[in-house]
């Protein structure tokens, strides 16, 4: 297993991308932040949280669940519990920040951005990923990135994050899954 984001690079990589959403919006007008439960939900807080602390912008944050919009995982035989995505905030005419932490395939951004035009319809929707590692099998491309990893089809990038029970925050390559 090689370590590709320790707990304190992955911190400097949510200030920077943060930074990023700032200036390519020309501040936080209008600006939402929602993540891809799980691992995205949680960088999306982070980033709502940095924008809060440092500036005491309150910017809208919330997770959504893409079992229902994903091509790949629905079918006949298995059929994901259905969660009936609510945010709490509008997202009409607003530009929709979507945090994810790996883009691979690019499958599940789509599932994603279907997941949030059933919720209304945003002036614009920017893609954000802590890991970019190629592999795309749709014509999908991140508009913020903390690194570019690019990976063979038999590793893994696994994503550690204490809100969801590691112990320390940390992302790393391996030849199987561990989270």
């Amino acid at each position: 297993m090689k370590t590709i984001m320790d707990s304190a690079s992955l911190h400097r990589t949510v200030i920077r991308l943060s930074h990023e959403i700032e200036e390519r919006n020309e501040g936080l007008e209008h600006v939402v932040l929602i993540g891809v439960k799980r691992g995205g939900e949680v960088i999306a807080r982070r980033i709502s949280e940095y924008f809060f602390k440092s500036q005491g912008a309150k910017v809208p944050c919330g997770g959504i669940d893409i079992g229902m919009t994903r091509d790949d995982l629905v079918s006949e035989y298995f059929v994901p519990d259905a969660v009936k995505n609510q945010l709490g905030f509008d997202i009409t005419d607003k530009k929709v920040v979507l945090c994810d932490d790996i883009l691979h395939t690019g499958r599940s951004a789509v599932a994603a951005i279907e997941a949030i035009f059933q919720l209304g319809r945003p002036r614009r929707i920017q893609l954000l990923v802590l890991i970019d590692r190629g592999g795309r099998e749709v014509p999908v491309r991140a508009d913020y990135v903390g690194r570019n990893v690019p990976t063979s089809r038999t590793e893994y990038v696994n994503v550690f994050l204490k809100e969801l029970g590691a112990e320390e925050d940390s992302l790393s390559i391996s030849k199987e899954k561990l989270c």
